[in-house]
């Protein structure tokens, strides 16, 4: 079911500008089960989606749902809904729907959302500080670890975080493990960032900059471009 609100929900087919950011492939396998076959990587991006719609039963105190309730709350198919999950395994029962818990809990196990994730920061300016005190964060399994920026900004502390010189980038995303890095500079330096994240061992970054961030075949980059989303959807408004 094709929709004007995004990409996530048409034919795997179309062309998805997000991906033209960054991804390894179209495609990822499901680490739980390394033997079968490759996931579209549109399938992946929906998961969250879904997460969210469980979530908010939960929160309603409802303890399952079936396929048509669920699309019904996320504006697709059934059948969508169900094609996706089989590719990781049976989760619903026929005449029952799905137990929300336990189908939250398996999403989390697919997503590798049963962990911490550290995350570096890079660009510490008005949108950076807006991403770190957005209140998002807190209910999440992603935490910011490490802020980077330049000139006067360096050495302050936020939220308990000293805030690095961008020139260190690559040592202390090193040090310290991290895996997922935030670019929120302007587009001039955001392939010269990118490039200090992976060599620091990053292999998953989101970035603000409208410009295709070259990047690793192991290493998904998603791009947040909020212009482009609305150059997109003034193509549907009426004169």
């Amino acid at each position: 079911m094709a929709t004007k609100s995004g990409y996530l929900f048409g034919s795997t087919s179309q062309s998805d500008p997000a991906r033209a950011a960054k991804r390894p492939s179209h495609e990822a396998a499901d680490p739980a089960h390394p033997d079968d076959p490759v996931i579209p990587d549109i399938v992946i991006r929906r998961l969250p989606i879904y997460l969210r719609a469980l979530d908010s039963f939960i929160i309603h105190g409802i303890a399952s749902v079936n396929s048509e309730e669920l699309a019904s709350a996320i504006g697709v198919t059934a059948a969508q809904i169900r094609r996706d999950l089989s590719y990781f395994g049976r989760f619903g029962k026929q005449g029952k729907g799905y137990d929300i818990q336990l189908l939250t809990g398996e999403i989390h196990r697919i997503l590798r959302l049963d962990r911490s994730w550290s995350v570096a920061l890079v660009g510490y300016g008005n949108l950076g500080q807006a991403i770190v005190h957005y209140g998002g964060f807190v209910p999440t399994t992603f935490s910011i670890d490490a802020i980077f920026d330049r000139n006067e900004t360096v050495g302050q502390v936020v939220n308990g975080i000293t805030v690095h010189d961008s020139a260190d980038i690559t040592p202390v995303v090193s040090e310290l493990g991290i895996r997922i890095g935030i670019i929120a500079v302007p587009e001039v330096s955001a392939q010269k960032i990118a490039d200090q994240l992976v060599a620091g061992g990053v292999s998953a970054i989101l970035t603000y900059a409208p410009i295709v961030i070259k990047a690793p075949d192991h290493v998904t980059v998603r791009e947040v471009d909020p212009i482009g989303a609305m150059q997109s959807m003034t193509y549907y408004i009426e004169e």
